[in-house]
């Protein structure tokens, strides 16, 4: 076997093979060039532009902002939980390639550069409103190819568990861990519109206003009407109050309580006879003010009787929508996509790998984590042919994403030279086309 630097190795059980390591000229993830030309057609840079400043000076500046903030978020969407592998993919055919064209020959940023960048530029606090903003008109970008009139907003927290002292964790007995308590606002197409980071010890529902009212206000002065759906943690009078003082449409679900169980207590019983082995659903609606209410509202509840079980499935929903209450609970149930869309931002995108000692730092990374999130759902909604656009997160990651590639270096041009397995050159080029299909933004 050879032994000397740069020289391919050989092997005894098989003469012709030899084995070369060039990692500067291999990539493993070059499906994200796709993301590359969508960000591109999508405006990002001139919203970077816009949206982030930089106080940096001399030799700090070798980096531009956009080709900092593209690698920080790409290697999130490649799967890279945090700045760890900065080093390894700082080589990285494919993260050099994002970059601006002078980085092509030379790579992208250490582990260091990127690391000051998130926890020191990017925690400025013109610069972490500024990436909220960036990531809210990227998504502004794709709304008037919706065509939709009506808009509905999921909200919905989680946990994000710590380890050790991180500034804000806390206990948090419903999830029983030390933890973060972010919450999450979304759209019906799975985007994550605004996202903020809370202390583990938060109720759920704190905050509701800084995310959802600015949205509905921005959704209403676009001319489009809004709904919004919420578990039990948010049914609280105040968001009934301030949904119906904005004309916004609601489906929340109620806690169970005996005044509520009393409204419906004949349904509670199983009729007599021998009961069917498909489940025995039945819905009333009736009118309920509770004592913190200023006025009685609506309420529909779904009694389910299922075999071999001694107690009903017994649920309520809170709602001012004029539909039948089977319609109700059918649109209300539809809420639970984004307990999915929670978990893809997970697993995919590592929006709860917060590891940053300072609350500020790990606020910028769950923004960068949002932002990386958004460009994949964007990618697989817009991008991604019908017969595959139902694909999770995390396997758009492995059978796109994870493409080897091999750049080659000419007198004009740069090659990169693709592996075709679950990319084929039909499925790449067919993506391509449906990019630049998409409309220039404006301004």
């Amino acid at each position: 076997m050879g032994e000397k630097e740069n020289q391919p190795f050989q092997f005894t059980f098989n003469g012709l093979l030899k084995v070369a390591f060039q990692g500067s000229h291999v990539t493993s993830d070059a499906g994200l060039v796709l993301v590359r030309e969508l960000d591109e057609r999508l405006g990002l840079e001139h919203l970077i532009t816009e949206h982030l400043s930089d106080s940096r000076q001399g030799l700090n500046t070798q980096f531009s902002v956009a080709d900092l903030l593209r690698q920080s978020v790409y290697s999130r969407l490649a799967g890279y939980e945090d700045l760890n592998d900065a080093a390894r993919l700082s080589a990285d055919p494919t993260f050099r390639l994002i970059g601006s064209p002078t980085r092509w020959d030379r790579g992208a940023a250490l582990t260091s550069t990127l690391h000051r960048f998130e926890t020191e530029l990017l925690t400025r606090e013109e610069n972490l409103v500024g990436l909220m903003a960036l990531n809210r008109d990227m998504l502004a970008q794709t709304e008037l190819l919706d065509h939709a009139d009506r808009v509905v907003l999921d909200m919905d927290s989680s946990e994000s568990p710590v380890h050790g002292q991180q500034e804000g964790s806390a206990y948090n007995g419903h999830f029983e861990s030390v933890c973060y308590h972010p919450l999450f606002l979304f759209n019906g197409h799975g985007d994550c519109l605004a996202a903020k980071l809370r202390s583990g010890n938060v109720h759920s529902a704190d905050d509701w206003d800084e995310l959802l009212l600015p949205e509905i206000e921005r959704q209403q002065a676009a001319g489009t009407r809004v709904a919004f759906r919420a578990d039990a943690a948010f049914a609280k009078p105040e968001i009934y109050e301030a949904l119906e003082t904005r004309g916004v449409k609601y489906a929340i679900r109620m806690p169970a309580n005996a005044n509520l169980e009393w409204e419906i207590a004949e349904l509670l019983s199983r009729p007599p006879g021998r009961p069917s082995h498909r489940p025995l659903v039945r819905y009333k609606s009736f009118r309920y003010q509770a004592g913190s209410w200023t006025q009685p509202r609506r309420i529909v509840a779904k009694v389910e009787h299922h075999a071999g079980e001694l107690f009903p499935r017994v649920g309520f929903i809170v709602t001012n929508l004029h539909l039948p209450n089977r319609a109700v609970v059918r649109f209300y149930n539809r809420r639970g996509t984004a307990e999915q869309w929670i978990k893809e931002g997970k697993q995919a995108a590592h929006w709860t790998r917060l590891s940053c000692h300072r609350f500020r730092g790990n606020e910028v990374r769950l923004q960068l984590s949002v932002l990386a999130y958004n460009l994949g759902n964007l990618w697989r909604r817009l991008v991604l042919p019908k017969r595959i656009d139902s694909w999770s997160l995390t396997s758009v990651q492995q059978r796109l994403v994870k493409t080897g590639g091999r750049l080659v270096k000419h007198a004009r041009y740069y090659w990169l030279l693709l592996a075709e397995s679950h990319l084929t050159r039909r499925l790449f080029g067919a993506m391509l086309r449906r990019i630049w299909a998409l409309p220039v933004p404006t301004g």
